[in-house]
């Protein structure tokens, strides 16, 4: 079983305010809460949001969702995206999970059925690492299997999980979806 994780524990330098907060088009619900739903409608059932510890507004807008979401704090998010990869992996190690679907929260746009072809992808084949191609560029999200977990938790931090997907390209399944979303950050 996959434990999906959406990474929203960035500052958001560049835009001057979360991502995870802004309304996601058509219906305006904000990105973090279209990538859980997103996840749960592929057949994500177990899903956790990784946040600062301060951001309150993320926090609450995570405790709206039924059944519960787990908001889980990364105690150490200026260390960058695989400090909240750790703290998701973590989690999905005490919940017994196969592996983690990764979606960071600033690639709202997936569609529910790639992430059922990538977990479906993840079931049937060998590799333990799947991630989602359109028109030959890699995107979100990306799954990792639970036995790459010690692998990543000693990933040097600058290379992040780019140093555990590059390692040996015969461990990635890459599956091409028609999702121009994958990409859309």
């Amino acid at each position: 079983r996959l434990v999906g994780i959406v990474l929203a524990a960035g500052q958001s330098r560049r835009m001057g305010r979360p991502k995870a907060l802004l309304p996601c088009p058509p219906d305006g619900q904000t990105f973090v809460s279209q990538a859980v739903r997103t996840l749960r409608a592929g057949g994500i059932a177990e899903v956790g949001v990784v946040g600062r510890p301060d951001d309150s507004a993320l926090r609450n807008e995570v405790g709206h969702h039924i059944p519960p979401v787990p908001y889980l704090e990364n105690p150490t998010p200026e260390l960058g995206q695989l400090s909240s990869l750790l703290v998701g992996v973590s989690y999905a190690e005490a919940c017994g999970a196969g592996g983690v679907m990764v979606l960071p929260v600033d690639i709202p746009s997936v569609s529910p059925a790639t992430v059922q072809a990538l977990r479906e992808a993840f079931d049937q084949g060998p590799e333990p690492i799947v991630r989602a191609t359109c028109q030959g560029r890699h995107g979100h999200p990306v799954i990792f299997g639970r036995s790459l977990f010690a692998e990543l938790q000693a990933a040097d931090p600058s290379l992040g999980a780019r140093a555990v997907l590059r390692r040996d390209p015969a461990r990635v399944r890459e599956v091409d979806v028609d999702d121009p979303g994958v990409l859309r950050d």
